[in-house]
């Protein structure tokens, strides 16, 4: 007999903790290899992960909602082999679209005489109290908080855990006890439900970006004909040829990325008082998933022809909506893009998606009569239109320049060539 040791993994490069959202198994269960142990959730997404040996599941050594750091046994597994189980390395010479499969690192030892079980308690206001964010830690550094103080700050997080309003709160009040939130009034028509984990990161990121950047939208409309006509002359040959539907999306990407080259402002990104110029385009596109939205990112937007963007676009898309997406492939944008148009919407205005300084929102696809000049005077004509709202960040970009940068795009996708596109 052989105890296997589960580790929390890190599941991308900015990763220092993960949360237990649950145990799929619990003392005493058979397992077997690669069979899905628990799902963890981080503060970019959540994962499945699989057992990395087979056997019957003897320790859980945290539970549902702790907040483990990386690294740190979670779970124990007795095997019938005698043997060190090794993990598999990732291929380095995989293809780029490829994404190794996370592992959960394993440590195989000798079974102890004794294995002492942790004693966990529920519900406990101090539970979440024994690890402090980076974040956390940071901001009681700087302000020369102490570790006494610091445990002593009520938490307002989830299992008791002390966040960041709960220190700033600290800081306000004279480093007194932080005040807590006005209580709920609940009647008993009311149904009360806690927020899923992917909806309170959504709702941290929105609150952050209206609160750090100073939004301001511009909204203009495109005659995207064109890119119509040529999706409706290609499309079955493009699904014949790629196995998938050719949609809008690489258009508009196409267009924001020769728009972008011509006002490079907007791919920068405020870093303090420092303005930081990224030098790739990397494109952040907001996919609607089950519990809520991600922003996965295509990477180096400026290298990849219609074609590339059209293959990436769909191999992302799909990735996210199967929930395949690791929290490395949604850090990096420069800048994004969000389409309210597939749920028939004019118009809308977008968040920022921080640390970008801009973003594109775009509207649905409709047949509208519009003024046409000619030589002869003017005409009524039939096209197919659409509104494009740019939300940015008046702190780096002002209004002429967002306003520029927005009917470049509506230049290029108007002035498109779709003869050389495939």
């Amino acid at each position: 007999m052989m105890i296997v040791d589960v580790i929390m993994p890190k599941l991308g490069e900015s990763i220092t903790e993960g949360t237990i959202i649950e145990w799929r198994k619990k003392v005493g269960d058979a397992i077997a290899k690669d069979e899905i142990l628990l799902e963890i959730g981080t503060d970019k997404v959540d994962s499945e992960i699989p057992s990395p040996a087979g056997g019957v599941v003897v320790e859980l050594l945290a539970q549902q909602k702790d907040v483990v750091p990386v690294e740190t046994v979670i779970a124990r597994i007795e095997t019938d082999g005698d043997a060190p189980i090794k993990t598999e390395e990732p291929d380095t010479e995989a293809a780029e679209v490829e994404v190794p499969e996370k592992k959960v690192e394993s440590k195989v030892e000798e079974p102890p005489k004794k294995i002492p079980k942790p004693e966990i308690t529920e519900n406990k206001a101090s539970a979440g109290r024994t690890f402090y964010t980076p974040l956390v830690r940071s901001i009681a550094e700087k302000e020369g908080i102490s570790q006494e103080e610091l445990a002593g700050i009520p938490g307002s997080g989830r299992s008791g855990r002390v966040t960041k309003k709960d220190v700033l709160a600290f800081l306000e009040s004279g480093r007194g006890e932080a005040a807590p939130d006005e209580p709920l009034r609940i009647t008993m028509t009311d149904e009360v439900v806690e927020m899923e984990r992917m909806r309170q990161i959504i709702a941290q990121h929105m609150r952050k970006s209206l609160d750090t950047a100073a939004h301001v939208h511009v909204i203009s409309e495109a005659d995207v004909t064109n890119m119509v006509e040529f999706s409706r002359q290609r499309g079955d040959q493009f699904r014949r040829q790629e196995g998938f539907k050719l949609t809008y999306t690489p258009f508009f990407i196409m267009a924001v990325v020769k728009a972008i080259q011509d006002n490079p402002i907007v791919n920068a990104s405020l870093d303090g008082s420092a303005i930081q110029h990224h030098r790739n385009i990397n494109m952040g596109m907001a996919v609607a998933v089950d519990k809520g939205l991600m922003v996965p990112v295509i990477p180096k937007c400026e290298e990849l022809n219609f074609l590339g963007l059209c293959r990436r676009v769909n191999y992302i898309a799909n990735r996210a909506r199967r929930g395949e997406i690791s929290p490395d492939e949604l850090q990096g944008s420069t800048f994004s893009i969000t389409n309210f148009g597939v749920f028939g919407n004019l118009y809308g205005t977008p968040v920022i998606n921080q640390p970008n300084s801009a973003i594109l929102g775009i509207g649905v696809v409709k047949k509208r009569p519009v003024v046409h000049e000619t030589p002869r005077g003017d005409a009524i004509v039939i096209r197919s239109m659409t509104y494009l709202s740019l939300g940015f960040d008046h702190r780096l970009i002002d209004g002429a320049g967002g306003g520029k940068f927005l009917e470049s795009v509506v230049h290029y996708l108007e002035n498109m060539d779709t003869t050389s596109l495939l």
